[in-house]
């Protein structure tokens, strides 16, 4: 069979040769031969003729009829736009409705002051970021005012196509010259200034060292980058010099020299209210000659004798930190952001950074309520006086708090309180403690504050707890108001906690006592089955007491399912790594087992 099929392939192939070496196939053009290959040309382009007087295999065109018009509408349906929300992900916030701002009989709503109205009742607000008070103040209404007379609402278009205006550019230098910077730049969002600042120096196969507590805007950053990322433990310089030290000296290669390689921090962490030390980091950055991201978006304002942020707090010359961002809708009581540091950094960030060239520039009378709020800080340092005066007055008054431990800096404007012994308890048990003392804070006592809600997209790392935004504008009887309300609704809750846990074990106990019962009648009869075996009496104390024999192995009772999952339903309650139940305490009836007696003790409940 093989034999006629080669036979056949070596005539084909000594068919087609003849055909190409023949005289017919050879033709000479212009003065030059050409052979062999006539007689594949002529059939290539009788193929190709076939193909072109082919008819088109499109669909004809004709206008679709009233009918069919009709069919597809009825057919069609949209998608939506996002997935769907479950009901874990659900979270409604209050609404808050700002009562300083009343025009033409409407209330206009609006990020609230240190007073504030949730569903028609005035609370004591904590949960705004307005950390000098400026929200609703008259000079920043009345700056915005004469901008959008000016200017109008929006700016039209991105800084680089007819979207910067003199006010833009004015508002960079201004806050440039107050922290003494060669150059800033401005941003339309606070939160996509760090989006777009960290990819626009970052690429990917850089380095980055970053803190594990960072906020969820820098945590895109960074993911945006495609860096290279390592994180140290929150505010661990020893785990931070251990990082670099381990990054550094990996000289296997001369491109690990030429990386760039950062350390991207916060001044105030927002997830934990505690202060970076940047003395220690610059000192460390100089040695292993990284360069350092610095986020001031909750410092700016803030610390420092005339609010100049974490690099006047720790007396430490602004040179030295290559790169400086900020949010302004927190001390300012605006919007955007902006990027500091030297005329090289600014520039780059112009043709580079997505937010600057892509993003509609900031709307003009933002920007003058920023060049009016720095203004306002310049004039009057007592507002940086007052606030530091009621962080430590909250300070004082939430001393000797039970159940809520201080997880923050003694300095930061966020008063940070986690619950104590957090870690033995799940988050989702913490969130709930910390919801409902929360829910009792806004509903009894008119304290409005925030617990630490995390997104699913946030990968903070520090635990959860509740915040409390301190203002300049808190008055003392604020202050002392919610310290004491936090005290009685903290204490209370932890009782109520410890009184459910120890309810739903009686509850659970009682449930399951019959299945203790069925299993200690399997293990007498099983005992009596042996024995009988054995031709073993049963003795008459066993049958006059409550001292019930048990099986020669104890085992099986202390590693019996029901008993398990007795044991692992309390634990996952509780929050705690194990439990063990005596059975002696449960149904006050006791095991002995004849052959470990000097075991007895640890005999278990099944």
């Amino acid at each position: 069979m093989s034999s006629s099929i080669l036979n056949i392939v070596n005539a084909t192939v000594d068919w087609v040769t003849a055909t190409l070496d023949a005289p017919s196939s050879r033709a000479v053009i212009f003065g030059f031969p050409i052979g062999g290959h006539l007689f594949v040309e002529v059939l290539l382009f009788l193929v190709i003729v076939y193909l072109f007087s082919q008819n088109s295999y499109r669909p004809p065109r004709r206008p679709l009829t009233e009918q069919e018009k009709d069919e597809l509408c009825e057919e069609w349906a949209p998608e939506p736009l996002i997935p769907s929300i479950t009901e874990e992900k659900l979270y409604e916030p209050p609404v808050l409705e700002s009562p300083f701002i009343v025009l033409n009989e409407y209330n206009l709503f609006s990020a609230a002051g240190p007073h504030t109205i949730i569903n028609g009742k005035e609370v004591v607000n904590f949960a705004s970021a307005n950390y000098l008070g400026l929200i609703g103040h008259e000079k920043l209404l009345e700056s915005c005012t004469s901008a959008l007379e000016k200017y109008g609402v929006g700016s039209c278009g991105p800084r680089g196509f007819y979207g910067t205006i003199d006010v833009h550019l004015d508002c960079e230098a201004r806050i440039a010259n107050f922290l003494g910077t060669p150059d800033s730049i401005l941003y339309s969002y606070g939160l996509s200034t760090m989006f777009s600042a960290i990819p626009a120096f970052a690429k990917k196969g850089d380095i980055i060292v970053v803190d594990e507590g960072v906020h969820w805007g820098i945590q895109n950053g960074l993911h945006l980058s495609r860096s290279t990322i390592k994180y140290f433990k929150h505010n661990d310089m020893e785990d931070l010099r251990k990082i670099l030290k381990e990054l550094t000296s990996n000289k296997k290669s001369e491109r690990v020299k030429k990386l760039r390689r950062y350390i991207v921090v916060e001044a105030v962490y927002q997830n934990s209210g505690q202060i970076a030390p940047l003395d220690k980091i610059v000192e460390l950055k100089e040695k292993y000659k990284f360069r350092v991201l610095l986020d001031e978006s909750n410092s700016f304002g803030v610390l420092g004798k005339s609010g100049r942020g974490l690099t006047e707090y720790c007396r430490i010359p602004v040179e030295k930190i290559d790169i400086i961002t900020a949010a302004m809708g927190h001390a300012l009581a605006t919007e955007g952001g902006f990027c500091t540091g030297s005329a090289r950094v600014t520039d780059h960030q112009r043709l580079s950074s997505s937010g600057y060239v892509f993003s509609a520039s900031l709307p003009p009378y933002l920007a003058s309520a920023a060049i009016t709020a720095i203004d306002i800080l310049e004039e009057n340092p007592d507002l940086i006086t007052k606030l530091k005066k009621n962080i430590a007055e909250l300070w004082k008054g939430l001393s000797g708090i039970r159940g809520l431990s201080f997880a923050s800096s003694p300095e930061s404007p966020i008063v940070f309180l986690r619950l104590e012994k957090a870690d033995s308890l799940k988050n989702e048990l913490q969130l709930q403690l910390l919801q409902n003392i929360a829910n009792s804070l806004l509903k009894e006592h008119s304290i409005f504050v925030v617990t630490s809600q995390k997104s699913t997209l946030d990968k903070c790392r520090l635990p959860l707890g509740i915040r409390l935004f301190v203002s300049a504008g808190h008055t003392e009887s604020d202050l002392l108001k919610a310290a004491a309300s936090l005290k009685s609704v903290a204490e209370l809750e932890h009782v109520q906690h410890l009184y459910e846990a120890l309810r739903w074990l009686i509850s659970f106990v009682m449930q399951t006592n019959k299945e203790r019962q069925r299993i200690r009648v399997n293990a007498i009869e099983e005992n009596k089955t042996r024995k009988e075996a054995k031709g073993e009496e049963e003795t008459t104390t066993c049958e006059s007491s409550s001292v019930a024999p048990s099986p020669p192995n104890c085992h099986h009772l202390r590693h019996s399912d029901a008993r398990l999952a007795c044991e692992a339903r309390i634990a996952n309650f509780l929050g705690t790594p194990d439990v063990i139940l005596y059975l002696s305490t449960v149904c006050n009836v006791q095991f002995h087992c004849s052959i470990c007696q000097k075991k007895k003790n640890d005999i278990v409940v099944v």
